[in-house]
């Protein structure tokens, strides 16, 4: 996995880092859910029996700017409320995203366990945008980490910063 909780104020954030937009929508969205997870889930999750969907949202699209965070947002909103609403835990993903003139839609094949077998260490209440960043890294540009335990990363590739409110 290719994302590490970092320290904030008073919530959890959490930086990812990845080759791809899409990868990196996957590796926040694992980050996010094993933040959630307590000890013994993180040691159990594999033992339930996985179901296979395939969930999608889309966005306007304005100004053509790609705005990934906004985006990134919005769909780790969904995949907490399909956590509360659908007892759909989220287990692994593949996301693809397509831009056209007035929308973006971004669809994710998912594997997903029932929510009520999951035994959590925290709540997440809401995904912020403060400090959220969602940034392409050029050849042999670094994005330095501040904290001791997130690693720096060298471009070529994607990071991206998140807060959550718990």
């Amino acid at each position: 996995m290719s994302a590490w909780p970092r320290p904030t104020t008073a919530d959890i954030g959490l930086r990812a880092f990845s080759s791809n937009p899409n990868r990196l929508f996957s590796e926040t969205t694992l980050g996010m859910q094993n933040i959630l997870l307590s000890s013994l889930a993180q040691k159990t999750i594999n033992a339930h029996v996985r179901h296979s969907a395939q969930w999608q949202i889309s966005a306007p699209f304005v100004n053509d700017e790609k705005q990934w965070d906004v985006l990134l947002i919005q769909w780790l909103e969904e995949v907490l409320y399909r956590t509360e609403i659908h007892q759909q835990w989220l287990i692994d993903c593949q996301i693809s995203t397509t831009w056209k003139e007035n929308e973006v839609i971004l669809s994710a094949q998912v594997s997903w366990v029932h929510s009520e077998k999951i035994e959590r260490e925290v709540e997440i209440k809401a995904v912020t945008s403060h400090e959220l960043q969602f940034t392409e890294l050029q050849v042999n540009e670094m994005a330095i980490s501040q904290w001791e335990d997130v690693p720096d990363f060298q471009g070529p590739g994607w990071f991206c910063d998140v807060v959550f409110d718990i």
